[in-house]
């Protein structure tokens, strides 16, 4: 039977990496306190979260002008179920004004500032589950002057500056697991999962053969490094390269700190979770991190490798609601970022962080479709440029932009309003930026993705022209009568005049019918958002030491999954034996 102990916590950022320091108990109390020396070299994991995934604080100045009783612009886990229809119901230029990449940031966790502005209160979505433990992470004695508990702790790397109710589990996951491999030289039971498991299990990809992962090469990965993980937000309303450079500099400050406690640490490993993906690959290009030699290696988690459809979609039609069949995590961004082509406009074409999940250049041509009768009429794009082909393009009921949605607030543009012209400027960006990275993996990168065709996703947009309509001639040129803003439109000619409509009443049988178009269902396998053609791309690449094609799950809950969760933890481990550390 083991001697009951009291774990002491481990202080690996402050100078005392090889340092125990105990407390005081009553005499009676006969518990030994038992100290963990960590090993001298530490690789740590940091996690980048996707679109709508980090918490974005408004300036003074916004608060100011939208009369909020906060500054909080976008926090999903303070949404919750009870106050997401509340959000649900803001107007087009409500949203507008409080996601505007000009005035937001990052909600960082400040425990020195006010607590319900910065600190504790404010990042109160940060919690442990059931089982939950990390040698990293436990309360300091009472006695230890300025003493954190774990959770404080957990917060201070950046957990909740990112959407809890999504990752945490995933946070926690790597955390536990990563520092918790062995027990008295024993295995533990949660790693049965990925420990002498067939790679296959978790849908590993025949051109990229994996290896099954033995006890022995675990254990000397555990007696070589520890795992401290951490979560980075970013600004997913600006540019991706713009964020990329911020997070590259937190990442040089993280590898200074915990040298500065006297371990070795040259580099982090990264994970990411789809649009994170895109911001990861920026962070090794020299055009924006560029810190290649600061990450070991990759995991790439859902990444819209090329872009999504999805996206042209959500711009006329609103976010889809996989919530409804999925809960109430997946459904937050359909109720709040808008269930409507105007309520997304309105955001995303004044976000250039937004604009750069559409398709690139690399998707190809032909994924816009307008049909009638089960026949193309046309498709695009045709030249292999979706700038200038779609997303630019005015005046056409089929465009990506109304130009009546970009601005509702109704803002000048000296004061940060929106127009077309400026959307078009932040395009001509996005397009420099997928170029620059359309080739940029890093050489230790491992993916996963969903490849399921229960969970359909849009691999290309299809206007459909209903059958009302006998001869579809000049469809190019007709105007929008009306448009729902979930993608369903009626077209034609013109709309009939007054007087038109007078002389027609009298004689019913001639009305004409409405002309309308809709934008069919998806249809590729995927996992709701991400089609396979893009997900793809990476295994295409020829670049990525392992993919995994996956079913089961769906996007924003990718990382609840078992198979995603055991495909990452297998690929961290595959990175962390590429290290060459002195120790």
């Amino acid at each position: 039977m083991s001697t009951p102990t009291y774990p002491l916590p481990i202080y690996p950022t402050n100078s005392s990496a090889r340092i125990a320091e105990g407390f005081v108990t009553p005499q009676q109390d006969m518990k030994v306190q038992a100290a963990r020396f960590l090993p001298k070299a530490v690789l740590p994991v940091v996690f980048l979260p996707g679109i709508m995934g980090s918490n974005l604080r408004m300036s003074a100045e916004r608060q100011s002008a939208t009369r909020r009783k906060n500054n909080i612009a976008w926090r999903p886990d303070v949404l919750g179920p009870t106050n997401v229809h509340g959000a649900s119901t803001e107007t087009p230029a409500d949203r507008q004004l409080r996601l505007d990449p000009l005035q937001t940031t990052v909600d960082i966790y400040d425990p020195s500032g006010p607590s319900a502005i910065s600190g504790d209160k404010r990042n109160n979505n940060v919690s442990f589950g059931p089982g939950f433990h990390s040698p990293l992470l436990l309360d300091d004695p009472a006695t230890a002057p300025n003493g954190r508990n774990a959770v404080q702790k957990a917060r201070a790397r950046g957990w909740g500056e990112v959407f809890y109710g999504s990752y945490g589990a995933l946070l926690q996951h790597l955390e536990s697991r990563l520092n918790n491999t062995f027990t008295d030289g024993e295995l533990r039971a949660e790693w049965h999962d990925v420990i002498g498991v067939d790679p296959k299990t978790w849908g590993a990809h025949a051109s990229r053969q994996q290896q099954t992962l033995t006890e022995n090469e675990l254990k000397e990965i555990a007696t070589r490094f520890w795992f401290p993980v951490h979560a980075f937000g970013y600004n997913w309303l600006q540019h991706n390269g713009v964020s990329a450079s911020v997070v590259a500099e937190r990442i040089k400050q993280l590898i200074n700190d915990y040298a500065a406690s006297g371990y070795e640490c040259y580099k982090v490993i990264v994970v990411t979770h789809s649009m994170g993906g895109l911001v990861g690959r920026a962070l090794i290009h020299r055009n924006y991190g560029n810190i290649p030699d600061k990450v070991l290696g990759m995991v790439h988690g859902v990444m819209p490798a090329i872009g999504a459809p999805a996206a042209y979609k959500r711009m006329r039609a609103g976010f889809e609601d996989p919530g409804l069949l999925h809960g109430m995590k997946a459904s937050i961004g359909a109720k709040v970022a808008g269930n409507t082509g105007g309520e997304v406009t309105a955001v995303l074409a004044n976000a250039p962080g937004g604009l750069e999940l559409l398709p690139t250049e690399s998707y190809g041509n032909g994924w816009l479709r307008i049909t009638h009768g089960g026949r193309d009429l046309d498709t695009l794009p045709k030249q292999g440029d979706p700038y200038n082909e779609i997303y630019k393009v005015r005046g056409k009921w089929f465009s990506l932009f109304r130009e009546e949605w970009i601005n509702p607030s109704r803002l000048p543009p000296d004061r940060g309003g929106g127009t077309l012209q400026r959307t078009c400027n932040y395009l001509d960006k996005v397009q420099s930026f997928h170029a620059d990275i359309a080739q940029t993996f890093h050489p230790n990168s491992y993916a996963h993705y969903g490849a399921d065709r229960e969970h359909r996703s849009f691999g290309e947009v299809v206007w459909s022209i209903n059958e009302n309509c006998t001869d579809p001639a000049g469809w190019q040129d007709w105007s929008i009568i009306n448009d729902t803003g979930d993608g369903t439109l009626e077209i034609g000619g013109r709309p009939p005049s007054s007087h038109d409509s007078k002389i027609l009443s009298e004689r019913t049988d001639e009305l004409p019918q409405p002309i309308q178009a809709t934008i069919l269902a998806p249809a590729a396998p995927g996992d709701q958002t991400v089609p396979i053609k893009s997900a793809d791309y990476q295994l295409k690449s020829g670049i990525f030491k392992g993919v995994f094609r996956q079913v089961g799950y769906e996007h924003q809950s990718s990382y609840e999954d078992p198979h995603a969760v055991a495909s990452t933890l297998y690929s961290i481990v595959r990175i962390a034996q590429e290290a060459r550390y002195k120790c």
